[in-house]
Order: C-alpha cells, then sequence, then structure tokens
C-alpha cells in the first residue's frame, strides 16, 4: 500500500526511487545510479491505486520534473482522473543530479564526457520502464511529453511501445532525419522571425538595445560575477519563445539604463535568464539530442548562425538569439566553466547510438495527440508536421494560438490533446 502525504493543497504525494545501470546496454554487474519520481494523486480520490497512470515527461534536455506547490492548471486536470507520476530524468533534481564534483570523481574529461552521455531519451525510456514495472505493476500508461519530453516519446515509441496506452506531445515532435545543422538552418531562421516580430511590436526597443550595447565594458558585471558581454546580453531573446516573451523582453529594456549607467534590477534581471549553472545537462545536450546514430555537432549552432551575417553579435545592428546553447554559455557564465571541456568533448563526439527507430515508428499502433506550435521559435513546425505524416497514430494539432509554453499557459491544451488521443475530438 503506497503511503502518500499532503503535500500541497488538494494533492497527495508519494516518493519512489529505482537503481538503474548508468548503462542500460551494459552487461549486468556495472555501475548504477538512482532515479527519482514523485507520484502525485487529488486528494480527492479515496482509492487513488484504481486510477490511469500519467507518465510526465519534462522538457529539457536535462530537466528535472515540476514540485507542485498548488493545484492548477493541467495537473489540476490531470490529478481528476489520473495518478501522476513526475519523473525527475536521469541527472536532474532527486536523479543522481549532475554536478562538478560528481563529474570530477569520472577521472577526467574522457570519463566524465562518458558519463553524460548516458543522459539522454534512450536511458530515460529505459528508466521509465524500470518506475513501470516496480511501481505501476507493469500496467500500461499514458505519458504527457512537453517539449524535449515529446522526444523522449518517440524514442519510448521506439524501443518500448509495448509500455504505452497513449501519448500526448505538447511542442515537441522530434525532427526524425534530420542532422544538427539542418534543425538549427531551420530555428535560426524562427529566431530571425521573432526578432522582426519584436522590433515591428516595439520600435523603440531598437534604439534601447543599440544603446546598451554602447555601453557594455569588461567592468560591467553582472550579480553571478560574470561580465554583462554582448552575446550574454543578445541571449535574453530565449524568452522569445514564451507567450510573454515579447512582453517581458521590453519591460527588461524598458529599466535597463537609468542616468547612464545599467540599473541593478536590468542586470539582475540578464544574469537570471540566461544563467543555465543551475541546469548544466541542458546546455550540455542540447545539441547531441540531435545526435541520432554516428556523426558529431562540433557546434552545429554556432556554424549555422555564421550562414547567416545579420545574427552575428558583431552585426553593426545586432538581434536577440533563442535557445541555442553556444559555447559562450561555458565561457561567459561563471557557474558552468568545469563544463567548458566536457562540452567541447561532447561536440566533437561522432559515435552516439540510435534514438529512434524508424522501422518501429513506421508501424506505429499506438494513438498520440501532438500540438504543433505553428510559430514555435524551438522546434521547427514543418519538421515535426513531416514525422507525424510519417507516423501511423499520431494526431498533430496545427495552432498559432500558443507559443512553445502552451502546455502551462492553458489547460485547454491538456483537455484538448486528451479528448483527441480518446478519439473524442
Amino acid at each position: 500500500m503506497t503511503d502518500y502525504v499532503a503535500i500541497a493543497p488538494g494533492i497527495r504525494a508519494a516518493d519512489h526511487s529505482v537503481r538503474a545501470p548508468l548503462d542500460h546496454a551494459a552487461a549486468s554487474g556495472h555501475e548504477t545510479i538512482e532515479v527519482y519520481a514523485r507520484e502525485v494523486v487529488g486528494a480527492e480520490h479515496d482509492t487513488p491505486q484504481q486510477l490511469p497512470w500519467l507518465l510526465f515527461l519534462q522538457g529539457g534536455p536535462g530537466g528535472a520534473s515540476p514540485r507542485p506547490t498548488t493545484r492548477g492548471g493541467w495537473l489540476d486536470a490531470a490529478l481528476k482522473r489520473y495518478r501522476v507520476l513526475l519523473l525527475d530524468q536521469r541527472g536532474t533534481g532527486l536523479s543522481t543530479p549532475i554536478g562538478p564534483t560528481l563529474l570530477r570523481a569520472r577521472g577526467g574529461v574522457v570519463g566524465a564526457t562518458d558519463y553524460v552521455a548516458q543522459m539522454r531519451a534512450d536511458s530515460i525510456v529505459a528508466d521509465a520502464e524500470l518506475f513501470r514495472d516496480q511501481v505501476a505493476d507493469g500496467a500500461q500508461w499514458t505519458t504527457l511529453g512537453q517539449s524535449y519530453g515529446g522526444f523522449c516519446t518517440f524514442s519510448y515509441l521506439s524501443f518500448a511501445p509495448h509500455g504505452l496506452k497513449r501519448c500526448l506531445v505538447t511542442g515537441g515532435i522530434p525532427p526524425i532525419g534530420l542532422s544538427a545543422e539542418d534543425v538549427y538552418r531551420r530555428t535560426w531562421l524562427r529566431v530571425l522571425a521573432k526578432n522582426g516580430t519584436y522590433f515591428s511590436k516595439f520600435p523603440a526597443d531598437r534604439a534601447r538595445l543599440d544603446e546598451l550595447l554602447r555601453h557594455l565594458t569588461p567592468q560591467l558585471r553582472l550579480p553571478d560575477g560574470g561580465a554583462l558581454t554582448r552575446e550574454r546580453l543578445l541571449g535574453v531573446g530565449i524568452d522569445f519563445g514564451r507567450s510573454d516573451g515579447f512582453a517581458s523582453v521590453h519591460y527588461l529594456l524598458e529599466q535597463a539604463l537609468h542616468g547612464g549607467e545599467a540599473t541593478a534590477g536590468f542586470l539582475a534581471e540578464v544574469a537570471a535568464r540566461t544563467d543555465v549553472a543551475d541546469k548544466p545537462l541542458y546546455a550540455l545536450l542540447q545539441e547531441a539530442i540531435y545526435c541520432d546514430t554516428a556523426g558529431a555537432s562540433q557546434w552545429a549552432a554556432t556554424r549555422t548562425r555564421a550562414e547567416l551575417p545579420v545574427l552575428a553579435a558583431d552585426a553593426p545592428r545586432p538581434l536577440f538569439t533563442g535557445e541555442m546553447m553556444e559555447r559562450w554559455r561555458f565561457t561567459d557564465i561563471p557557474g558552468m566553466a568545469p563544463y567548458a571541456a566536457i562540452a567541447d568533448e561532447l561536440h566533437r563526439k561522432d559515435d552516439w547510438g540510435a534514438l529512434y527507430d524508424a522501422e518501429q515508428l513506421a508501424h506505429n499502433e499506438v494513438p498520440v495527440a501532438a500540438a504543433v506550435y505553428y510559430d514555435d521559435m524551438y522546434v521547427d513546425a514543418d519538421a515535426s508536421l513531416d514525422v507525424a505524416r510519417r507516423v501511423p497514430g499520431v494526431r498533430a494539432w496545427v495552432t498559432n494560438q500558443y507559443e512553445h509554453d502552451g502546455l502551462r499557459a492553458d489547460v485547454g491544451v491538456f483537455e484538448r490533446l486528451e479528448a483527441m488521443s480518446r478519439g473524442m475530438a
């Protein structure tokens, strides 16, 4: 009998963990790690054990699952009909989290790189299967994959479809068949389009950004100790992928300077919005998630950015950048310095394993309902739709009503996908 504790109003929770092989493909007896998941149920259910399971696959890569403090949004809707398992993907949260000390213990850059390379979607799926066996008693479950969680979903459909009853995907159909270069050529164009929309909406911000760039000096420091470099300032454009992103960046620039000096609030906000030291796998694996079998990414985002001079940091009128994790993240952000050599090695790695099984996907029988955000800056909608057409059972809902964070912005996204997956919409 599962012991639940009240963790937030209307929510009870139970902790679960499994020991998982670091390398699921290795023979028995090899190193293991702890993988954690929190089961949450609605307090109104007297016998939650009778509810079906919903596995939530968090976005990322390298994202821990949500820590609910209130009941609302998609989680509230899900708790009315499911037991929800919030999985901390390996290397995050309480699942043997990646950090400088752990990686130093690997005996050098190569050992640390080999360790980080085991944190991708294929391993996450194998971990989930351990939970399904040990916690869900082998029952099939429905999955909800947000962003990178959708990539994990298609790995699940490839390697363990027998564990799946239905799948919901929000902004996360992976670009299967495209190289990292192909992906970034498409997403850089989306970044350009977002800049065009932003400066059309807030034309005075062009002058504000230009003035800010003139104020940059090596002596201008952020609260984390790093310099406010051009790349780091332009990196706040990552917010353009969110529903409130344009307004958020506008308000940031609006209060950036006072009396000819950068304000403390502005500097603190830039530091917070561009710092990834609290989720190092997000930066380390950003390109590796596009390496399906052999081939090194070789800092593909930066190489393809060079094909568009208007996006260069030293362009006459620089533009904001997006989600791309270029090498400046490891040099300009103090907390990321311990990972720089590992990042270089990961981007040289050319012996990646498969993330998807094209033949299995071509014969998919699991119902999949997927929201494809037409204007998504992070995940190219055309690539998503191409994959949706090639995988039987995938129903795509194409909309420009939402940005990449549609699941968080509106519970209606979850409810529509739920209905679609049941054939009711």
